[in-house]
């Protein structure tokens, strides 16, 4: 929805008048640190087997402070026109390139962000719950994973008839509290358990060169998926208030600055120290390979749950928005609870089934992170802000945006292959369903 500042009448579009803007700097904290810190966390530290200690650190770093800059710019193209919020994603795309190629440009890939993180994050709490069952009971007959997935997700059911991103506003600050919580554990851990016996830092020699190859690849997809907020981030900047003395982006970048401070506390630990412990046998979620003391895996295990909870509403809340605008201003469905109910229950229930056929965890976020979030975090605001602010040629603002780009474009070119590849090979022996 594109809507005028506070200081002027709000626009409403059919019966759906505009969301309350009331948030504080701290609301864009913890809803910035639940949206990025989660399952991608738990795979950077086989990231790094994969890349190594020089390559795995850059890769690292260089994702880190590239997103931060393009959080930057979408923050700033928030209300690059006086008097006009842009509050979604797709309504700066349509201001910058048009009608018909904002919404081809930009819309599908942040569906594919938002979809994507719900299946994986379906997928990372069936997981975690079946980590946690076996360890807190043993002997228990044991349940297929497809199961615990299942039990997750009908969780899901339930918070997903709460009303808009205000509404899960406790449980995203419980989810940011938990991924700090979990991330510190795991590194803790780590630490704890020193490097397991006969561990090597060398590159892996199974398969051929090829397999090799494809390997670094979905590892670059996994970093990239690890930094993912941007999908959202537009949608979080609309729930604060703006007026001409205090526009809504200082607030905005406050809250921002402070949740890449508490990503960077979860994500450098976790995978240099997980590294360090496991080497290139590390597992492609850090939390399983860890086994003692029992009692805070299976803690760190249930924080993750807790986390993915919400982290999986923050992505789904902009699509509800829009299914349900759809519905009624183009069906003319009515508003209600009926149709609440079985819009968002639809939209459960079909990421709860692609999570069940495939819940392949590293290999999700490799194809996932290089298809959808490299584009999205990496390279389309830099896009958008070249088109719009049109910075001089040849100045520092050209050049950082156009490297960007360069970057972002490959990145996503080679780990959207190296992910599909993996997705294949493992499709190829996974029982279905089992």
């Amino acid at each position: 929805m594109v809507s005028p500042s506070d200081v002027l009448p709000k626009v409403v579009e059919g019966e759906n008048e505009a969301a309350p803007r009331r948030a504080k700097w701290w609301y864009v904290t913890f809803h910035n640190v639940t949206a990025m810190v989660g399952a991608g966390v738990l795979s950077l530290p086989y990231a790094m087997a994969h890349l190594g200690w020089g390559p795995g650190i850059v890769a690292l770093l260089v994702a880190w402070m590239i997103t931060l800059y393009t959080l930057r710019l979408l923050i700033e193209m928030h209300e690059c026109v006086p008097g006009v919020r842009f509050d979604r994603y797709r309504d700066l795309g349509v201001h910058a390139l048009g009608p018909r190629l904002g919404i081809w440009v930009v819309v599908p890939q942040q569906l594919i962000v938002q979809v994507g993180c719900d299946v994986v994050y379906m997928v990372t709490g069936g997981n975690c719950l079946q980590k946690f069952a076996q360890i807190v009971s043993p002997n228990s007959t044991p349940l297929h994973q497809s199961y615990w997935i299942c039990i997750f997700g009908s969780s899901q059911f339930l918070l997903s008839q709460l009303r808009d991103l205000n509404s899960v506003t406790a449980i995203s600050l419980a989810a940011a509290v938990m991924s700090l919580s979990y991330s510190t554990i795991s590194w803790a851990a780590c630490l704890a358990k020193g490097p397991v016996a006969g561990v090597s830092y060398a590159y892996s020699t199974a398969g051929t060169a090829a397999d090799a190859a494809f390997r670094v690849c979905g590892a670059l997809g996994q970093v990239a998926f690890a930094f993912a907020g941007h999908g959202v981030v537009l949608e979080i900047q609309a729930t604060i208030p703006s007026t001409p003395t205090k526009p809504s982006k200082m607030p905005m970048w406050k809250g921002t600055v402070a949740a890449y401070l508490v990503t960077a506390a979860c994500y450098f630990p976790v995978a240099f120290i997980g590294y360090w412990a496991f080497g290139q046998g590390v597992s492609d979620n850090v939390l399983v390979a860890l086994e003692r003391p029992p009692w805070l895996v299976a803690a760190a295990n249930m924080m993750v749950v807790v986390h993915v909870l919400g982290s999986y509403q923050v992505y789904a809340m902009p699509i509800f928005e829009s299914i349900e605008t759809i519905l009624t201003t183009k069906f003319r469905v009515p508003r209600g609870v009926l149709l609440r109910l079985v819009a968002r229950s639809t939209y459960v229930a079909l990421t709860l089934f692609v999570a069940v056929t495939f819940p392949f965890f590293g290999d999700l976020l490799g194809f996932f992170g290089g298809f959808g979030f490299t584009p999205t975090s990496f390279f389309l605001p830099c896009i958008l802000w070249l088109k719009i602010k049109k910075p001089r040629r040849f100045s520092a603002s050209w050049f950082a945006n156009w490297g960007c780009i360069v970057v972002g474009v490959l990145l996503m070119l080679v780990s959207t292959i190296g992910g599909l590849r993996s997705i294949i090979q493992d499709a190829s022996t996974f029982k279905f369903y089992s």
